[in-house]
């Protein structure tokens, strides 16, 4: 039986954190669409998953503008090219509970008004060399053929003072630099949060919110702990699962077990006895 990888319990992070203001939320909109400056606060509309389908899973923001569009941002450390189909599953449960609020029937011959969707990913990572700033379903997964369904994320990742998503971006670098430094400890956390607010990046939030960021980081510490931990099992169970097939191998050669004791020392004298009763069919005593 496969075995289930652990999840977060606290999906929060700094990113989900700042933009659940919608006062940063607006800033957002307005780095993404500064030709769209009529929008206000009261024009948004939270539209963030909570839950998809049967994993569990999250998506970091969602957000509605007016009835005319929709917008999904993910941040992401790491590049991967599967943020497309994430941002394709959680577009679908976006558009699933939308027309369900605005009781729009799908089986109805009338067409729904549906509100247009843009998908971005916020890179915080290292960058790859040459990154795409479009991440497209048919070019990067089917080499540009005509597929019934496409997807486009449109990628960010340039470092600005000036804007709101840039200044995540140098957050998300500083705190990287100061990791290197101080590793997994409050003083990698507290030296992100000094020099960010020297820079005048995210200011007026990490001085507004400076224990939660903390707080939040540091739990974010703790999770990834015991998610290594988990990750070292699973490579000790694939060691001991290994180290039992090298057993029975040599048990079904008819090897002593002091002599296989001494090729598989991850088991002990008392497994390979127990490893040699299951298998007595095949093999002689040993010595």
């Amino acid at each position: 039986m496969a075995q289930n990888t652990p999840k977060r319990k606290i999906k929060d992070s700094v990113f989900t954190n700042l933009f659940q203001d919608k006062k940063y939320l607006l800033r957002l909109y307005h780095a993404l669409h500064p030709e769209d400056n009529d929008v206000t606060e009261d024009d948004i509309k939270d539209v963030t998953i909570k839950h998809i389908l049967v994993d569990a899973d999250y998506n970091d923001i969602g957000f509605s503008v007016g009835s005319r569009l929709v917008i999904l941002v993910e941040s992401q450390s790491t590049w991967t090219f599967n943020i497309i189909i994430r941002a394709l599953m959680y577009l679908i449960q976006t558009y699933h509970d939308f027309f369900k609020r605005t009781k729009q029937n799908l089986y109805s011959s009338k067409k729904v008004n549906m509100p247009k969707p843009e998908l971005y990913m916020i890179f915080t990572g290292e960058k790859p060399k040459n990154p795409p700033d479009i991440i497209s379903l048919s070019k990067d997964f089917f080499d540009g053929e005509n597929i019934a369904i496409d997807a486009k994320v449109k990628v960010l990742y340039q470092e600005n003072e000036n804007n709101i998503i840039g200044q995540y971006i140098i957050f998300c670098k500083v705190y990287n630099e100061q990791r290197k430094k101080y590793g997994q400890t409050k003083k990698a956390v507290t030296e992100t949060i000094r020099i960010c607010k020297d820079r005048n990046v995210l200011k007026d939030y990490l001085e507004n919110k400076e224990q939660e960021v903390v707080d939040i980081m540091m739990t974010l510490f703790d999770e990834e702990q015991v998610l290594e931990a988990y990750a070292k099992n699973i490579d000790d169970n694939a060691t001991l699962r290994e180290a039992k097939n090298t057993a029975v191998r040599m048990i079904m050669d008819k090897e002593p077990l002091e002599k296989i004791a001494r090729y598989v020392p991850a088991l002990s004298m008392d497994e390979l006895k127990k490893l040699e009763i299951e298998h007595k069919g095949s093999v002689i005593k040993s010595v």
